[in-house]
């Protein structure tokens, strides 16, 4: 593998022009990409797929963005074991099942198009009540959040903000560092790095880098 450091507006450029290129068809009609933005809050998965909204809109593609924080499971299931339980979060914390049903499989071959942009306020621990949203053929749906790999939630395209263990720790909010055990957990039995679509070093904002196949492999 090599490492190529890039600007990160140079990576929002590149990761539009692979996205809205994307031949995604489903009985021959153009069909709606799902794509995975991945990665710990400290790699700023979320900020990431935002700024991919409009430059994609810009090329014709509908797009509409989802942040699985958004999917929650409600408090008294998250918090079951505790309000910091490092195994729960990792486990049970997204809704995958509403995930799949109100965005990924609607969005997805033979899908409506039709998809629900939040379905849980976890602030007011309640229904977030949202309306539905049409999201047309050719369009491009951006899940954004962590440990969103390796649970076979149907993506098209899988993107991973990849931090090292130093990393991390150190730009992990000292409120948040009861969550790291889960992101240690997540690397090694599921190691994204190995098998998404992109994988982006993010150890440093201003200095992202693209890991990409060496030319010998």
């Amino acid at each position: 593998m090599r490492i190529r450091p890039i600007s990160p507006d140079l990576l929002v450029d590149e990761l539009t022009s692979r996205l809205a290129d994307a031949a995604i068809r489903a009985a021959g009609e153009p069909a709606r990409l799902r794509v995975a933005v991945d990665g710990a809050p400290a790699a700023g998965a979320d900020g990431l797929a935002a700024a991919l909204v409009d430059p994609l809109r810009a090329r014709g593609r509908p797009v509409l963005h989802i942040r699985a924080t958004d999917f929650l499971r409600p408090a008294s299931l998250r918090f079951e074991l505790g309000r910091t339980n490092p195994d729960s979060f990792y486990e049970s914390w997204v809704d995958e099942a509403g995930l799949r049903r109100e965005v990924l499989d609607p969005a997805g071959p033979g899908g409506t198009g039709r998809l629900l942009p939040s379905l849980w306020d976890a602030d007011a621990d309640r229904a977030s009540r949202a309306r539905y949203v049409d999201l047309p053929p050719g369009g491009v749906v951006l899940v954004s959040g962590a440990l969103l790999l390796g649970g076979g939630l149907p993506f098209d395209v899988t993107v991973h903000l990849e931090l090292t263990p130093a990393a991390l720790r150190r730009r992990t909010e000292p409120d948040q560092e009861w969550a790291l055990p889960a992101f240690d957990r997540y690397a090694e039995e599921v190691v994204p790095a190995s098998f998404a679509d992109v994988v982006v070093r993010a150890d440093d904002p201003r200095r992202p880098a693209l890991v990409e196949p060496d030319g010998n492999d």
